[in-house]
């Protein structure tokens, strides 16, 4: 039985092809979704060092506006009739989907992928790879986007 839908939101168009597919299973089994967007500072990326010092002067306006966004998608799905909670977390991203997860007893998390391959993915890594070999409960990902290579048809 599903009870909890963890869904990872990034704000981006890719990441929201997740939201019909939590919408449809929420609704056939009455499960509550949970939304979580994980604040990634622009400074992680270019002076980590920083971030682990907590320097990041923007920090607080990155979660207002995460907080804002998850609001404001909620309350699309809450006017559909459905449960939903909403998490704001930071930290590396894959680590904090997997770390509320198992805080939420999320039965099920259902997220976008870009389906890269090959070197594309060895150069920009995987959120969803890093989550699919850790997770410990199902895990539905939605493949946006990318062409099909001849080997994988």
């Amino acid at each position: 039985m599903v009870k909890k839908i963890l869904v990872p939101l990034d704000g981006s168009s890719l990441a929201e092809a997740a939201l019909p597919h939590a919408e449809g299973l929420a609704q056939q089994f009455g499960a509550q979704v949970v939304l979580l967007r994980v604040v990634v500072s622009p400074y992680a990326i270019v002076a980590p060092d920083l971030v682990l010092a907590g320097y990041d002067p923007n920090q607080h306006e990155l979660e207002a506006h995460g907080e804002q966004y998850l609001k404001s998608v909620a309350s699309q799905l809450e006017a559909k009739g459905l449960a939903v909670k909403t998490v704001l977390s930071d930290g590396p991203v894959a680590e904090a989907i997997l770390e509320h997860a198992a805080n939420e007893q999320a039965d099920m998390i259902i997220m976008s992928t870009h389906g890269r391959g090959g070197v594309s993915r060895w150069v920009y890594g995987s959120v969803a790879d890093r989550v699919l070999q850790a997770s410990v409960c199902p895990i539905l990902l939605i493949r946006v986007g990318g062409e099909r290579s001849a080997a994988k048809s």
